[in-house]
């Protein structure tokens, strides 16, 4: 058992490093590593890794809030859109047909994908005009990038269609169970054009907001696990903050460049649970 443990940690450590950096919590490493290396019961595996993503973002954004990465002014923004379409999803979860819903996603996450990979060597949008919501709410935001060695100022545009992106996101991440960070960044990067290191510690920090309601559920009804839950949170804390720590170092690019096999993943498997 304490073999077992010190695994899950160290499997942990990694997860919160790479969640971090990507904006998406530990869940998309977390989970599967518990229900296949460790016959951990789906339940058990998915509330341990809600209640990690909630130490990603705690760990992550003590960071990211020093450093002037995340922009709460869009994260408060888009939160409502998450929120709601969260709600939503839970209404009408047993109206709609679940296979369509993951091909439908898969296709959009797969399109995001490819619009990402096109990007893929692109340091900082250029060229961005904010639009008239986005000057009202005062959205634009201003970070000092340790890489470049100089002061970021950036605007930000499609308010809207990133709110309702945002609410299309909850209901994927309440309906089919994924984390809504996948969805979240490549708004923020593609249709608010917000830079890839803003994105990701915005999303850092809007996912423990999403993550804790959820964690409120799993706790009542019994499905977190200490010994399962503990070392799992543990590691992702420390590997949140070492994966802080070195995404303020990374160029903007190389970030990008990781997050788009993840998404590529994600988009084949949603596909594939569909069309199966």
């Amino acid at each position: 058992m304490l073999v077992q443990t010190l695994e899950i940690f160290l499997i942990a450590i990694s997860a919160g490093v790479f969640g971090s950096i990507l904006g998406l919590g530990g869940g998309i490493i977390i989970v599967p590593v518990l229900t296949l290396l460790f016959n951990v019961p789906m339940q058990t595996a998915v509330a341990a890794s809600t209640v990690s993503i909630i130490a990603t973002s705690t760990g992550a954004a003590v960071a990211f809030l020093q450093d002037r990465l995340t922009n709460t002014r869009v994260a408060i923004w888009l939160e409502m859109g998450t929120s709601t379409g969260a709600l939503s999803g839970a209404l009408i979860a047993g109206y709609l047909d679940q296979r369509f819903l993951y091909i439908l996603f898969g296709l959009l996450l797969a399109y995001s994908g490819y619009n990402m990979f096109k990007s893929r060597k692109n340091e900082l949008p250029e060229g961005v005009l904010p639009d008239r919501l986005s000057q009202k709410l005062q959205l634009q935001g201003s970070y000092t990038d340790r890489q470049l060695d100089r002061r970021i100022d950036y605007q930000v545009t499609g308010t809207v269609p990133g709110l309702i992106i945002m609410y299309f996101s909850g209901i994927a991440a309440g309906l089919l169970g994924i984390g809504a960070g996948i969805f979240k960044v490549p708004a923020m990067d593609q249709i608010m054009r917000i830079p890839f290191k803003a994105s990701t510690a915005t999303s850092n920090f809007m996912i423990g907001v999403t993550a804790a309601s959820g964690a409120v559920v799993y706790f009542a009804r019994g499905d977190v696990k200490p010994m399962i839950t503990g070392p799992v949170v543990l590691g992702v804390l420390l590997g949140a903050i070492l994966g802080a720590k070195l995404m303020v170092r990374l160029k903007s690019s190389t970030i990008r460049k990781l997050f788009i096999p993840i998404i590529i993943y994600t988009a084949f498997e949603m596909i594939y649970r569909g069309l199966k």
